[in-house]
């Protein structure tokens, strides 16, 4: 097991619009004045139609991007470009076809220059996401739950302090889903990372997180943060869980989503 103690950091987001210019350089508004904060350790889902700014917000808190305006802070500190302790893990899991899984788990550490004194963390991640027989397979060779765990590991093992999550499951069909998602779960308790999940499944954010953030057709707002007080482990046929799920139904479809 991963013996390092890495705890969460706090995100704060502040007052945060991001504009694009369209391919007929017509300025368009993705994301309109969002706010927001998570706690060191918290698990939050971002729900919302297609377009309405949930993977630019993750863009945004992962340095890829600048916001037009405001500021996005990881503990005090604000953001100014990617960080190794800040990790990305998308839909497709983006793993090199020509790499081993091992090799693949440790290149961001080669990326790093790093390898050489955490290379022995890289059996321990991949005895994390339970790939130890599938160590020197190849891409090709894995499902696609497979490979999901191959990327989460890859992220892993820079030791993030927020993981960001933008539809890593999505791909996925539903047994292998709702496995990942206990898998991830799973990672996240032992770990405490804070972790922010972009999904379209209602089922999903209610299942896996503290608290759920609804969010409008572009321009993107945040409509509603519903905090999920449901323990755990969550029975997704328990009548709090159908209950919730109602009312998240019912806010989006007035909300016009």
């Amino acid at each position: 097991m991963v013996t390092s103690s890495v705890e969460g950091s706090s995100v704060s987001v502040r007052n945060v619009s991001q504009h694009f210019l369209s391919p007929e350089q017509v300025q368009f508004c993705a994301l309109d004045t969002v706010s927001l904060s998570a706690k060191a350790g918290e698990f939050i889902s971002f729900v919302g139609p297609s377009g309405c700014g949930k993977s630019t917000l993750l863009r945004l808190i992962a340095g890829l991007a600048s916001p037009s305006s405001g500021e996005v802070l990881v503990g005090d500190e604000k953001i100014s470009g990617p960080s190794a302790e800040r990790g990305l893990v998308f839909q497709d899991p983006n793993l090199f076809p020509w790499l081993s899984v091992r090799q693949n788990i440790q290149s961001g550490l080669i990326a790093r220059g790093v390898l050489a004194s955490k290379k022995h963390e890289v059996d321990e991640f991949i005895q994390l996401v339970g790939l130890e027989s599938f160590a020197n397979a190849y891409p090709h060779h894995l499902s696609g739950g497979m490979a999901q765990r191959v990327a989460l590991a890859r992220a892993l093992i820079n030791h993030p302090k927020v993981l960001l999550l933008d539809e890593p499951l999505g791909a996925l069909d539903a047994f292998t889903r709702m496995r990942m998602q206990d898998e991830v779960l799973r990672i996240w308790q032992g770990r405490g990372t804070t972790m922010l999940l972009v999904t379209h499944d209602i089922d999903e954010a209610i299942y896996m997180s503290d608290s759920i953030v609804l969010m409008s057709p572009r321009p993107g707002r945040i409509e509603r943060i519903i905090p999920v007080n449901i323990p755990r482990p969550r029975d997704r046929a328990s009548p709090e869980f159908l209950r919730l799920r109602g009312e998240i139904l019912e806010l989006l479809h007035f909300a016009g989503h």
